[in-house]
């Protein structure tokens, strides 16, 4: 990680208030995609981490059980609290927390876990520790959509801001998640820079995963 939580979470409280007006096309896709490929089942309990302004986590309120909201900016949960009460949704809860302390409740089991645009403020050792820390909570799907390279970022327009953020490669991410128990069943690319992977547990009771044929790109790019 570039900076400290502290100062990522200071810089995300000064813009909390204007972040929804200023979100990217790419941020747009890339969320609705988080959300149509979570797919939560009525009963499901969704973690979604680095939640923002609750761009994932609203919408998933409507068809999960219980949604839980975590970010490290009090001004981003300020919003998304704000925004679930205008909404009346009573199923949705925010708090701090983050990728490799997310604060589950003991009395939460969770199904689904998403998040969108925040994994890529991590080292790619940080985002190998925050897959192992989401498996071990055994959701049976992980939603990630973020800011990550398909190919060679090119480094007089990147997408991301090199001073603070830190995107890995697809096949880096697609080894965490391999690592982790898990297995890629979509890869989404919304930009060279930018896309949305689903990794589904490895013969989770009752279901089995179809990882996607990515193996040979994963394969060239982890090794990049």
């Amino acid at each position: 990680m570039k900076h400290s939580l502290d100062e990522h979470a200071a810089r995300f409280d000064e813009m909390a208030a204007d972040y929804d007006d200023e979100e990217s096309d790419e941020y747009r896709a890339c969320a609705s995609l988080v959300v149509e490929h979570a797919t939560p089942r009525p009963g499901d309990t969704v973690l979604d981490l680095g939640t923002g302004t609750g761009a994932i986590a609203l919408p998933l309120a409507e068809t999960a059980d219980r949604v839980i909201g975590r970010d490290i900016s009090d001004g981003m949960l300020d919003e998304a609290r704000a925004k679930a009460a205008e909404c009346g949704l009573s199923t949705v809860e925010f708090g701090e927390g983050r990728f490799r302390e997310p604060a589950v409740p003991d009395d939460a089991d969770v199904d689904v876990v998403t998040t969108n645009f925040a994994m890529h403020h991590l080292s790619d050792a940080e985002k190998r520790e925050a897959i192992e820390v989401i498996a071990e909570l055994e959701p049976r799907r992980i939603v990630l959509g973020d800011v990550m390279l398909f190919g060679e970022a090119d480094p007089s327009e990147p997408f991301y801001s090199p001073e603070v953020d830190d995107p890995a490669t697809v096949g880096v991410l697609a080894d965490a998640f391999t690592d982790a128990g898990y297995a890629l069943t979509a890869v989404e690319p919304v930009h060279d820079q930018v896309g949305v992977l689903v990794a589904e547990r490895v013969d989770p009771v009752g279901e089995t995963a179809e990882p996607v044929g990515h193996s040979d790109d994963a394969e060239a790019e982890g090794g990049s």
